[in-house]
C-alpha cells in the first residue's frame, strides 16, 4: 500500500469517526476503529471501524473514492472509472468486509447472524449500478440507527467492546506491516490456487 492509498484511507476512516461523534450516541453505541485481529489460520483481518450496541456488530469498510463506482454483490472486483477515462479496479468491499466480519465472529464466538456489514464510500463518488442496501455514500448513521432489534443486553454490549480492545493486536508500524504481508501472502496463494 503506497503512502497516497494510506492517506486517502486515513481521510476516509476519520470521515466515518466525525460522523460517529456527531451523529451516534456513544452510550449506546461504542465505537473502535482501526481493528486489527489474528484469523484462526494465523492471517490478519484489518478493520476500519466496529461498533458494538444492543442492536448488533457493526462492521465498517470505509471507502474514499472519487469517481463513478460500478460493481455488483457478487463480482470478484469493482470499476472506479475518474475523469479522462482512467479505470481502477479493486476488491469487491463486500466480499472483503465479508471476510472481516467472519473473523471477528470466530474471534469472539458469536454467530455471524448478529453481525451488520456496512461499506461506506466516502469523497466524491458516484454510484453507476444498484448497490446493496448496506452500500452506502450517505446516510450512514441513519442505517446504522435503522437497526433497532435488540441482540445484545448492555453487559453483552461492554463485554464484547473488552474483548475486542483486549485481543486486537496493537496498533504499531510492525502490526500494520504484518498484516500487509499477511495480504499479499493470502492474494497470492489465491492467484496460484493453494487458498
Amino acid at each position: 500500500m503506497g503512502l497516497l492509498n494510506s492517506i486517502k484511507g486515513w481521510f476516509g476512516e476519520s470521515a466515518g469517526s466525525l460522523a460517529q461523534w456527531l451523529m451516534l450516541d456513544a452510550a449506546i453505541y461504542h465505537s473502535l476503529k482501526d481493528v486489527t485481529i489474528l484469523a484462526a489460520d494465523g492471517s490478519s483481518t484489518q478493520i476500519d471501524h466496529v461498533i458494538v450496541s444492543r442492536h448488533g456488530i457493526f462492521v465498517i469498510e470505509a471507502k474514499n473514492m472519487n469517481g463513478w463506482i460500478f460493481g455488483n454483490e457478487k463480482d470478484a472486483q469493482w470499476t472506479q472509472s475518474m475523469p479522462g477515462g482512467r479505470k481502477f479496479r479493486f476488491q469487491n468491499p463486500l466480499r472483503q468486509n465479508y471476510r472481516h466480519t467472519k473473523v471477528l465472529s470466530e474471534f469472539l464466538g458469536i454467530d455471524h447472524g448478529l453481525f451488520h456489514s456496512i461499506v461506506m464510500f466516502w469523497g466524491e463518488s458516484t454510484f453507476k449500478t444498484p448497490m446493496p442496501a448496506n452500500v452506502l455514500s450517505t446516510g450512514y448513521t441513519g442505517y446504522i440507527k435503522g437497526k433497532t432489534g435488540v441482540l445484545f443486553s448492555e453487559l453483552e454490549v461492554l463485554q464484547i467492546k473488552e474483548a475486542i480492545q483486549t485481543g486486537r493486536l496493537p496498533k504499531t508500524w510492525a502490526t500494520r506491516r504484518e498484516h500487509i504481508d499477511s495480504l499479499k501472502s493470502r492474494h497470492d496463494d489465491q492467484k496460484w490456487g493453494s487458498k
